[in-house]
């Protein structure tokens, strides 16, 4: 095991923020979780990091980071309809999703081109254009640093929610994700209702449905609409759609009628973050490097040298201004180290 002491984190975060980590010890085998795990002369505070792309570091991180380099994809079982895929959690989620689409298995073709891990697909229960991971993960397993062994959490046990999982809370530090076993459908349910698929299928003049025209459809939308990370520091959304109840909604219709709306129960909707923040006037806004995406008021940019504080103190005065002006308080997708 090569540790790593005082290194720059800017390298494996997508907002591009320089800042150290007081010690980086890359994990490319399962055997070394034990070790590590028995290692006395490690710190016991540890943080793992995948793709680093749902991260805003504001300060040096102090203890272990743990790069999750964890490869390899295999057929756990199938049946007539399904095949249970269990895939290392270090793999790129969307490389994982093309291989997906070459093997004709469905589920996770609308879920194209987000950034990232397969290990950080359940933890913040990644979604995209009608379709969020719970639907296909069945289950997790991971290393439990305080019970010192392997377990699995079956796709109940983790507890999904709308951007959310167990792992982001009760096992939050406490579980090293290793793979997720994935459920994908041999013969594909489509889903093209939700957001521009049904418009960019017909732009590029799609006339036999597919997963793979699907997945082309997802990733030239993305690509038009968010910076790439790799030119523009940047980790997608920033901020979670809101829900609010109807009676809410219906308030702010009378001021703004073309407020759009998704239902989520008979007494609940949900509202677009990006909508809310473009209603106040932060699209396009700079403060220094520090600026909301031109194109998709959700993203928050680091356009050059922007710090962590920098880009917080944005993202503040932003949930400040939604607050007084709808009544709603966003909260932040993005993870805070």
């Amino acid at each position: 095991m090569q540790l790593q002491k005082n290194i720059s984190l800017k390298p494996y975060n997508t907002f591009g923020i320089d800042l150290p980590a007081e010690y980086l010890l890359e994990v490319s085998d399962l055997a070394q979780l034990p070790e590590i795990a028995e290692d006395k002369t490690l710190p016991t505070q540890k943080h793992v990091l995948g793709g680093g792309s749902n991260i805003l570091l504001t300060k040096p991180v102090a203890g272990l980071v743990l790069l999750n380099k964890l490869n390899g994809i295999s057929v756990e079982r199938e049946d007539d309809e399904h095949v249970w895929l269990n895939v290392s959690a270090g793999e790129v989620w969307h490389e994982f999703v093309l291989y997906a689409i070459n093997n004709n298995l469905a589920g996770i073709e609308n879920l194209a081109l987000i950034p990232g891990t397969v290990g950080a697909s359940p933890i913040q229960n990644i979604g995209a254009y009608g379709v969020e991971a719970k639907e296909t993960i069945d289950s997790v397993t991971g290393w439990h640093w305080e019970e010192a062994e392997f377990i699995s959490y079956s796709n109940a046990s983790c507890d999904f929610g709308y951007r959310d999982s167990i792992f982001k809370r009760e096992l939050k530090d406490k579980l090293f994700i290793t793979s997720v076993t994935f459920r994908l459908d041999k013969k594909p349910h489509y889903n093209v209702s939700y957001g521009a698929i049904e418009q960019e299928l017909e732009k590029m003049a799609v006339t036999s449905l597919s997963i793979k025209a699907i997945a082309d459809a997802v990733i030239a939308i993305r690509s038009s609409k968010l910076p790439d990370p790799k030119k523009t520091g940047n980790a997608g959304s920033f901020f979670k759609n809101p829900t609010i109840t109807l009676e809410h909604f219906e308030m702010l219709q009378t001021n703004y009628p073309n407020i759009p709306c998704y239902p989520v129960s008979d007494i609940m909707v949900k509202v677009p973050a990006g909508w809310l923040i473009e209603q106040c006037g932060w699209k396009g806004t700079r403060r220094g490097d520090a600026g909301v995406h031109e194109k998709q008021a959700l993203v928050i940019a680091n356009y050059g040298n922007a710090s962590g504080d920098e880009i917080w103190a944005l993202s503040e005065e932003i949930l400040q201004s939604v607050k007084e002006r709808f009544g709603i308080l966003l909260e932040r997708e993005v993870q805070v180290w």
